[in-house]
């Protein structure tokens, strides 16, 4: 018994915007972008843009990722689309960057990551993290 496509055919290969267009009723810029950075550079490469694994990407591409897309969403904004916010500790930085700076530990021995360490739990607007979270004080 002979598995797979049958001899001198060629399985057609959907890209990822494709995979898209057949998920989501109407794809959104994020989406699209996302898509188009997978098609360019491969999941692989898209995963180490946006710092999402390739399975979490693919899943969002087709429209079945379980988790926070609205997270994701702003992740695909200032990595690949140039997103920006302005930050009381470091002045504008992507908002990748932002998401990034705010799941690291307190670190007394850096006075920057300190002062971001503060701003981001003191009510800074693109935070996403409580204000007393991770304050002892």
């Amino acid at each position: 018994m002979n598995r797979g496509p049958a001899p001198g055919t060629v399985r057609a290969e959907r890209t990822m915007s494709d995979k898209a267009a057949a998920a989501w009723c109407t794809v959104p810029d994020w989406v699209a972008e996302l898509a188009a950075c997978a098609d360019r550079e491969g999941l692989r490469g898209a995963e180490k843009r946006v710092g999402y694994s390739a399975s979490a990407l693919s899943t969002v591409i087709n429209n079945r990722y379980p988790g926070d897309v609205a997270r994701v969403e702003e992740k695909v904004r200032g990595a690949l689309m140039g997103a920006t916010v302005t930050c009381p500790a470091l002045g504008e930085i992507g908002r990748d960057a932002c998401l990034d700076w705010q799941k690291k530990p307190f670190a007394a021995t850096s006075s920057i990551r300190a002062a971001v360490y503060r701003a981001c739990r003191a009510g800074c607007r693109h935070s996403s993290l409580k204000a007393s979270q991770g304050e002892s004080c």
